[in-house]
């Protein structure tokens, strides 16, 4: 109680002060610092979920294959077992299982000619990605008993082709030494931004690809193991490998795009980066704030330790302050941090060029974790270097500064 007095009563400083404006410098310093490190994290851990999200929408986070895998134009077919399925869903942290099969082919216009993945999905498939993501038309019909012509393709693919919604696409496969043509209708047009998925898959219904293959109803390309929480996938991989039969072989997202995750992986090191450098320009600036008061007050710390005040009293009234100074600036950095994310959240006012960056606004990251983990990061780092600082109390000798008044 009494440090607290005497910390707001006698460290108070009014205007014309000399340390009124370096702390105020310093309060803004650390706010700064927090606004760029809050910002920092949520925009590259951002960054990183919406890229993920946009390669687990084109497939899943765990694919189950046969070991036969062939090529991309001749797939190996596997046995859609209800009780395997059954035993995958009752796996701890398994969302959905679902049946696809993909096809190579080639789509023939009369002035261009393109390569394409056409993958095939069943009636119980999350296609809620593909809704996201439409740009005009809709999604194919699968509602009912005989499967219709009709294909969703990307904005890249019809552009280049010049294809729109009802228009008629040529698309011939192979299938073994000689190929069959198939004509289907354009129904939709999405865009991902991801230009490495977008330039070739089509997606249809798995009817075609089934009758195409000359495979029965009950055989499938694979299976697609969609998870609950991303942090779990390799225990989850590992759980479905010991499910599934002998034949069949599980491999994880990260496994199928090894060079995309690892640049993901990369961006971590920028996010410590920025954390170490700004967490220092906080650390200086209040300790810089509480050597400057200790300077000016030096004739106050006199006074109090004649008056019976103990080095580790004086040492508090100081803490107390720069405290004070510290959480000001956290509370300012943190606000404008989450107001400036929420923004950029709700109305994505910051882009970026889609073809570089593979998405075409600044993403952010609102988890509230994010900005207490800085918060209280903060505190802690600015807490023990003050401890160096005001260490410098216990060598101020009263008989000296009152003396020199």
């Amino acid at each position: 109680m009494f440090e607290r007095f005497i910390a707001r009563r006698f460290l108070s400083y009014k205007r014309g002060s000399f340390s009124a404006p370096l702390v105020r410098i310093a309060t803004y310093s650390i706010a700064l610092g927090v606004l760029v490190m809050a910002m920092s994290v949520s925009i590259l851990q951002g960054f990183q979920k919406a890229i993920s999200d946009k390669v687990v929408g084109f497939g899943s986070h765990i694919a189950v294959k046969s070991y036969d895998v062939g090529n991309m134009y001749e797939e190996t077919p596997i046995e859609a077992d209800p009780d395997e399925v059954k035993a995958l869903k009752e796996i701890g942290g398994v969302k959905q299982v679902q049946f696809f099969a993909t096809k190579g082919g080639m789509v023939k216009t009369d002035n261009h000619i393109h390569g394409i993945v056409m993958k095939g999905t069943d009636r119980n498939y999350d296609l809620s990605f593909f809704e996201e993501n439409l740009m005009r038309g809709r999604l194919f019909n699968m509602s009912d008993s005989v499967a219709k012509n009709e294909v969703t393709i990307s904005q890249t693919i019809a552009r280049k082709l010049g294809l729109d919604t009802a228009s008629k696409m040529r698309t011939y496969f192979w299938q073994g030494d000689s190929y069959r043509a198939r004509a289907f209708t354009v129904v939709g047009i999405y865009n991902t931004d991801l230009t490495e998925f977008d330039e070739h898959y089509v997606v249809c219904d798995l009817r075609h690809l089934q009758k195409l293959n000359g495979w029965r109803d009950t055989e499938v390309g694979g299976y697609e193991v969609l998870v609950d929480n991303f942090k779990h996938l390799n225990t989850i991989a590992q759980a479905i490998d010991e499910t599934v039969s002998y034949d069949k072989t599980v491999t994880t997202v990260v496994e199928e795009n090894q060079t995309l995750f690892s640049w993901l992986e990369l961006l971590n090191s920028n996010i410590v980066l920025i954390i170490c450098v700004m967490a220092m320009v906080c650390i200086v600036s209040v300790v810089s704030a509480l050597l400057i008061m200790i300077f000016e007050k030096t004739s106050m710390i006199g006074v109090l330790k004649t008056l019976g005040a103990t080095n580790t009293t004086v040492r508090r009234i100081f803490l107390i302050k720069s405290a004070r100074i510290t959480g000001i600036g956290i509370a300012i950095g943190t606000a404008v941090a989450v107001t400036l994310c929420v923004v950029q959240h709700m109305y994505r006012i910051v882009t970026l060029d889609s073809e570089s960056y593979s998405v075409g606004y600044v993403p952010v990251d609102l988890n509230p974790w994010i900005f207490i983990a800085i918060a209280a990061g903060t505190i802690v780092a600015c807490t023990v270097a003050l401890l160096l600082p005001a260490a410098y109390i216990s060598r101020v000798e009263p008989a000296k500064t009152i003396r020199f008044e």
